[in-house]
């Protein structure tokens, strides 16, 4: 009995010790204890419970390791995280198979693997591992090593009935550690719909797109608490990332930078696998470049970006950096849910955009339309397409020009009011840096940055270096599907253009090609109207020129010779000299008709004294009193004289035959390099020249030299002829390298 006795003390003071030690651990749990000081606490007891070390190990849940959350002190090899293969014969793979406490000695411990070598270093006589439980399901283990001695017999059945009770302690941390978990993404999520209201709100009033993304940079710093934080969109050719919104205490960028994609930096992972994507220190410290060198200047950097994904495509990234300190395991996760979020409001407002941007297009384009129809010079609506993309793209800086068929140089046919380093007509050679070399080269848009001419020397260069231009985007103009010419949009100070610019520019300018190819057709519509007229006016000219030279010289020379003739009949003869009279009477009065009819050919008189004195002359052969009003005497030029003398006859004859008016009262002045013309009559009015009149062809006439002509004739109140004439020759521009004069239209 007394034997009996001394075997009980000890397993009554092992049961005394166990139960205080799993008090110890409840006591922690009951105070909202984490897991992970559960974990420490739980290794710690059983290492002074067992003589021996101790830790606490879960398993992976695709069974290929167990990983420790806990060790007690002095165990060598073995730390928080560390990672066991389950492999061999050891303890912790029988456990894992089995789900029963299990024992390895030395000779089971397995050279290379982690628990084999712990051992060893350890000096580990023998190791008993047991399964924790936790609601039905294999959970992990707890491994007791012994050094120098094999752990007693009984190990594994105390160990076993000690992680029963350490199971339901572990169970109720996890739950709270879940709860709190879940505590945490539920304040998250409402943080997340918050900070999205807000971004909603800045859609919803139309902030602009800078406002819009550093507003969504602010939001994510917000929630991640970081301070450095970009909202970046990838160029179409992927080769760079342009900033379009920062959070305000972001250093290491700013909006409007562009960063080429470098392997290492998070957003080239993003762009290559649509997913999130992390960098560390170690990611970039053997890297060459200015921007690895900037990120080891700035210390240890960890990096993470998220993608935005718009209507299914790749927009573009939200990146975040830390600076000191890794960012925590689950910033991949949290970011992404957000920018997930964050793309619906991006999308609302690019669809808002895209429609605001497709109503300003339209609007642009019917002014363009408008002055082609009115068939204005083809400068002027070029000059006008180059402020309307200019007013477009909020930028002074725009232009229209053609290029050369040589593909050496391109003139500028069209520019803002705002450029003062370029001309009309003044030839640009095809400088390899220029954007629009690449768009006469490739066919396709191209955009030049400030660092593409900086280096370059030459005039070109050192123009585009003094007007301080940053970004120039230029897209090709296709007439009737040949390259005519480019189109080019420029930002001075203005931050750069933003992506997407290629796009816009483009989509614009294959509509400004259809309002060329029109500007272009009525231009040679016009030139080949102004060539007829002018050839019907050098015919005129030549028959009035050669019935004045001949036949009306002829006649006259026969009826003086007739005259001398009827002086030589002899007396008696008083019948023939009668007959030679009349004769001699009728070639003067075929003289006078001639005359006439060369008069209204072409009169000599606006040949040889010009338009006013050939008005003049008509307004005394008028039948209703003509008033001449004008402010000049000197000559224009032959086509201008020839439409206002006709204009002048035509309503002369109008006012006689049909107005019955008995005045007529002829203005003329000169502003501008045009010829204002206009007659007044105070007849019966009602003159309509769309039922056919002279008029008719007086209009066409004057349109065809770029002019145009109004009749306004209200009945009973008169009529009133108003012509607007263009008095310089066709438009014409001049070369920078000779004295070439070329037309403005396309190259033929």
């Amino acid at each position: 009995m007394p034997d009996a006795g001394r075997e009980r003390e000890p397993r009554l003071s092992r049961l005394v010790d166990e139960q205080a030690a799993l008090r110890r651990v409840a006591t922690l749990a009951a105070r909202g204890a984490g897991p992970e000081e559960i974990f420490a606490a739980v290794s710690e007891e059983v290492a002074g419970l067992f003589a021996a070390q101790a830790g606490v190990g879960r398993f992976e849940p695709d069974g290929s390791g167990v990983v420790f959350v806990g060790v007690s002190r002095g165990l060598r090899g073995v730390s928080i995280g560390t990672r066991w293969e389950l492999e061999g014969f050891m303890a912790t793979t029988q456990v894992y198979g089995t789900g029963r406490a299990a024992r390895t000695d030395p000779s089971g411990y397995v050279p290379g693997t982690g628990a084999g070598d712990a051992a060893r270093e350890n000096d580990v006589a023998s190791i008993v591992a047991a399964p924790i439980v936790v609601e039905g399901d294999l959970w992990g283990v707890v491994v007791v090593a012994g050094a120098r001695e094999s752990l007693p017999p009984d190990t594994e059945r105390r160990l076993e009935q000690f992680t029963e009770l350490v199971a339901i302690a572990i169970a109720g941390a996890e739950s709270r550690a879940e709860l709190a978990a879940s505590e945490r993404r539920a304040g998250d999520l409402a943080r997340e719909q918050a900070a999205l209201r807000r971004v909603a709100t800045l859609v919803a009033e139309g902030a602009s797109g800078n406002q819009l993304f550093s507003a969504v940079s602010e939001e994510v710093a917000r929630l991640l608490d970081t301070d450095e934080v970009a909202v970046g969109r990838f160029d179409p050719d992927g080769q760079s990332l342009a900033v379009l919104g920062v959070a305000e205490g972001t250093g290491g960028t700013s909006i409007g930078a562009r960063w080429p994609l470098e392997d290492f930096l998070p957003a080239t992972g993003v762009y290559r696998t649509g997913r999130p994507a992390r960098m560390e220190e170690g990611d970039y410290a053997n890297e060459s470049g200015a921007i690895a060198d900037t990120l080891r200047a700035w210390g240890q950097v960890s990096g993470v970006a998220a993608p935005i994904v718009v209507e299914g495509d790749l927009w573009g990234i939200v990146g975040l950096m830390s600076v000191g300190e890794p960012l925590p395991p689950d910033t991949e996760d949290r970011l992404g849910r957000f920018t997930e979020l964050v793309a619906t409001a991006i999308a609302n407002r690019q669809a808002r955009e895209n429609l605001a941007q497709l109503a300003d297009e339209q609007a642009a384009l019917r002014r363009v339309a408008t002055l082609v129809a009115r068939g204005v010079r083809p400068e002027v609506v070029f000059s006008a397409v180059s402020e309307e993309v200019a007013r477009l793209f909020g930028t002074e800086f725009a232009a229209v020009a053609r290029f050369d068929p040589d593909g050496r140089s391109m003139i500028p046919v069209g520019l803002t009011k705002g450029i003062g380093f370029a001309s009309i007509g003044v030839r640009w050679p095809l400088e390899d840096f220029l954007a629009s070399t690449a768009v006469y080269r490739t066919g396709r848009p191209a955009r030049t940055e400030k660092t593409d001419f900086e280096n370059e020397s030459g005039v070109i260069a050192d123009r585009l270096r003094e007007s301080g231009m940053d970004c120039t985007v230029a897209a090709p103009i296709v007439v009737e599907g040949g390259l005519w010419g480019v189109m080019t949009v420029s930002d001075h100070g203005g931050g750069g253009l933003p992506v997407g610019t290629e796009e816009r520019l483009e989509k614009f300018t294959e509509l400004i090609g259809t309002a060329v190819a029109n500007a272009d057709s009525r231009a040679q519509l016009a030139a080949s109207r102004a060539r007829v007229i002018a050839a019907g006016d050098d015919a005129r000219r030549r028959i009035e020129r050669d019935l004045h030279d001949g036949a009306q010289q002829r006649l006259v020379t026969l009826a003086l010779a007739l005259r001398r003739a009827q002086a030589k009949v002899p007396g008696g003869l008083d019948e023939l000299r009668a007959d030679i009279a009349r004769v001699a009477e009728g070639l003067k009065t075929a003289v006078e008709e001639l005359r006439e009819t060369s008069r209204g050919i072409h009169p000599a008189v606006l040949t040889e004294g010009g338009l006013v004195p050939a008005l003049k002359a008509l307004g005394r052969r008028s039948a209703v009193r003509v008033k001449l009003d004008t402010t000049f005497e000197h000559r224009l030029p032959d086509q201008v004289e020839i439409a206002a003398y006709y204009t002048v006859s035509e309503a002369i004859t109008n006012a006689s035959k049909h107005a019955g008016a008995k005045r007529l009262r002829v203005s003329m002045h000169l502003d501008h390099e045009t010829l204002y013309l206009s007659i007044r009559d105070k007849g019966v009015g009602g003159a309509d020249p769309s039922r056919g009149s002279g008029l008719v062809g007086l209009a066409d006439r004057i349109e065809a030299l770029g002019g145009k002509l109004e009749v306004t004739s209200p009945p009973g109140t008169g009529t009133v002829i108003a012509a607007e004439l263009p008095i310089r020759a066709d438009s014409f521009v001049e070369a920078a390298t000779s004295d070439e004069r070329l037309p403005l239209g396309p190259p033929r």
